[in-house]
């Protein structure tokens, strides 16, 4: 054999591994995943529908404003979709009060006090001999439905219409471009309305046409109502209580100043073509065309007189093409197209339904409601225990920014958040439950005593450095973060029995079906607060500052997860979990898979997981369960279990055909499931820190699956 000296041998090498690797990079090259075709994801699930149902009403909207319409594409068929599904259009701007008692101001309000280990703490959870200011205080303000846009559709007889009226329906909605479809004969004419929201500005905009315009039988109609606190927004019944004055008039536009107590606005409707528009009543107008089949209109509302040129049809409708092709094209997706198994096509509607409904209702300036712009739950007000529920799914699915349009009240309800602390005798900043613009919290027999929402600020910051870690972010959520865990770490008490800090009493769980004044170290509630301290720490060492003496206490010192059976508890003391208190939220499976785990065993978790799925009472939960426990299930390597509990049949797990999940008579969309459901499929799909190494950990690996994704980042 010839001797090769050293230079050359390392040469021979060189040129043997360069293209060895040049091999592999092109083997590596020729199996890169070809990009997913986002548009046939995206539109093979775009609503359609041949006929009148109240439970396929669709949203159009930008997450600050939405509009939700009928079979017509307009709010026509209002009156009969009342009941089950209102429609009504609604802005983050748009709030109402109605003036105080006579007699009572909001400051006049007395708290409740608890014995909180031998000092009383004061909360607004009693109602007694203040029951008027108690439930003027939950129920304002409240959100306004700003005015109905639709046809004054009647028969030859001159009777109103009714849906039954409507042949040869069908109405599509293409997500891809938001633009809304609708078409049917009326009186054997046809009709067809194209129906678009403009992604900067609170107006949506239509187009229009059928022979019955020129005969003068396709009146638009636009009606305000007086506002209320109930589900659909609106009381009908009041024209004195509000009004509606002409602010001016062209040829072609009509604006409208509006005035309800204290609360105004401004709207105004445009068109094209030569219509007349007349008002019939103090609060309705009705617009008809004089000539021709086609008629173009937009109807805008603002806190501030509108300007004097609008965007045309033409304009709002290319706007909003540009607009989601962006939201659909810029983030996460994923695909399940090529699964075999039959659970696949139904979680991948629920998903992109999901992404849709979310970017309308949950991506504005202010925490989303529980039913977000569509009609009011709560009064329209938000729980910030469900902002995680509602929009951490952004982050993880690339679209962060969608989300950090609402962190920004947390700073603005921050001087609130430490009063309510100091008035209670704790430090930092005690973060609300139940409140509106005005960051109040509303009084409530329950709400006051929750404590799960406060780490979630911590959790929210986190998400933000993950995808921006830099020193700015740092500072940016500096003072949050620490007034959060100032407020956690004084509300634990060191029970000097044990030696352990303890969480409670008084307080209500996650649950919320437990006795505040007996419950005492509920599992979510004490590993999250070990996640808040711990990364809070964290914060101080990347800030260059030494760790706080007093969260390391009770961090090192906080009492350990309730157990009994090899399973997790839902609070100490409750060894009848699975038998007697397994309905409402299985809150005991979040501390793995919600959150990543602080203070959990997995082989604990996991008999708890299967223990939930079989004895739980899945019809009196609540939608974000089913992906709160298919979080859990994933975490512990039971993918199986977690696609399982993803599609559970339930009532309170059924998604509409327009996407909405359907909780009970008055709450027929859920929002909190949307996000929980996109959360839910981003983990199992991408994976978290630390978790089973395979592609999509989530899903089982029994060749039915076929999970292709792009553009989703891993969880904590």
């Amino acid at each position: 054999m010839r001797q090769v000296d050293r230079r050359t041998f390392l040469k021979l090498a060189g040129a043997a591994g360069l293209a060895l690797a040049t091999g592999l990079n092109a083997a590596a090259a020729m199996r890169k995943p070809r990009p997913l075709d986002r548009p046939a994801l995206v539109r093979r699930h775009n609503p359609r529908f041949s006929r009148f149902d109240p439970f396929a009403a669709l949203s159009l909207g930008n997450g600050e404003f939405a509009f939700t319409a009928d079979i017509t594409g307009l709010q026509t068929f209002a009156a009969a979709c009342q009941t089950d599904f209102p429609l009504c259009t609604a802005a983050h701007w748009g709030w109402h009060s109605t003036p105080p008692p006579p007699g009572l101001r909001p400051e006049d309000f007395r708290y409740k006090d608890y014995d909180t280990y031998g000092r009383p703490v004061g909360y607004a959870t009693d109602d007694t001999g203040q029951e008027e200011l108690f439930t003027w205080l939950r129920q304002n303000p409240h959100r306004l439905h700003l005015g109905r846009l639709g046809f004054d559709l009647r028969r030859a007889d001159g009777a109103p219409a009714t849906p039954d009226d409507l042949r040869n329906a069908l109405q599509t909605l293409d997500l891809w471009s938001g633009l809304l479809d609708s078409r049917f004969d009326f009186e054997d004419q046809p009709v067809r309305v194209l129906t678009c929201c403009h992604p900067d500005l609170d107006c949506v905009a239509v187009r229009i046409e059928s022979p019955l315009l020129a005969q003068g039988r396709l009146p638009v109609r636009l009606a305000f109502p007086y506002a209320s606190p109930a589900v659909a927004m609106a009381d009908w019944s009041q024209p004195d209580r509000h009004r509606t004055r002409c602010a001016r008039r062209g040829r072609r536009r009509m604006d409208f100043e509006r005035a309800l107590d204290q609360t105004g606005y401004y709207a105004s409707l445009a068109w094209s073509g030569e219509g007349k528009l007349t008002p019939r009543g103090p609060h309705e107008f009705v617009l008809v065309l004089k000539q021709g089949t086609v008629l173009e209109l937009v109807c805008a509302f603002a806190q501030k007189p509108l300007p004097s040129r609008l965007p045309d049809f033409r304009h709002a409708a290319s706007a909003s093409a540009r607009h989601w092709e962006q939201f659909w094209t810029g983030g996460g997706a994923v695909d399940l197209a090529n699964s075999t198994d039959p659970r696949a096509e139904e979680l991948e509607r629920r998903m992109v339904l999901s992404l849709y409904q979310t970017a309308v209702h949950c991506a504005g300036s202010l925490p989303p409601a529980e039913t977000g712009l569509l009609f009011n739950s709560w009064y329209g007000k938000f729980h910030l225990e469900m902002h995680w529920w509602h929009g951490v799914h952004f982050a993880v699915w690339g679209r962060l920014p969608l989300f950090e349009r609402s962190l920004a009240f947390y700073e603005r309800i921050l001087p609130l958040a430490r009063a309510t602390a100091s008035r209670q005798g704790y430090r930092g900043a005690r973060w609300p439950k139940m409140v509106g613009p005005d960051g109040h919290d509303a009084p409530s027999r329950v709400g006051p005593l929750l404590i799960w929402q406060q780490p979630h600020p911590i959790y929210y910051a986190e998400l933000c450095y993950r995808q921006r870690p830099t020193r700015r972010t740092l500072q940016h959520w500096q003072q949050i973060v620490f007034d959060t865990a100032d407020f956690m770490a004084s509300y634990a008490v060191l029970d000097a029995t044990t030696g352990c800090f303890v969480l409670g009493p008084p307080l209500k769980t996650v649950s919320e079906n437990n006795d505040p004044l007996t419950t005492r170290n509920p599992t979510f509630e004490l590993a999250y607060w070990r996640f808040g301290l711990r990364l809070a720490q964290t914060w101080r060492r990347r800030l260059g500052l030494p760790p706080a003496s007093d969260w390391q206490a009770v961090l090192d010192r906080l009492a350990p997860l309730p157990t009994a059976e090899d399973c997790y508890l839902m609070h100490e003391g409750l060894t009848d979990t699975f038998t007697r208190w397994n309905w409402e939220h299985p809150a005991l499976l979040g501390p793995l898979g919600m959150q990543p785990g602080d203070g959990v065993d997995l082989a604990t978790m996991r008999h708890t997981v299967r223990r939930v799925l079989q004895t739980w009472q899945w019809d009196r939960c609540w939608g974000w369960d089913f992906p709160l426990t298919a979080m859990a299930a994933a975490r512990c390597g039971e993918p199986e279990l977690a696609v399982q509990a993803l599609l559970l049949p339930s009532a309170k797990n059924r998604y509409l055909p327009n996407g909405h999940c359907y909780q009970r008579p008055g709450l027929t969309a859920y929002l909190p499931a949307n996000g929980g459901l996109l959360a839910a499929v981003a983990m199992m799909a991408a994976g978290w820190t630390g978790g089973w190494p395979r592609p999509a950990p989530g899903f089982p690996d029994d060749g039915r699956w076929s999970v292709r994704h792009e553009g989703l980042r891993q969880w904590l």
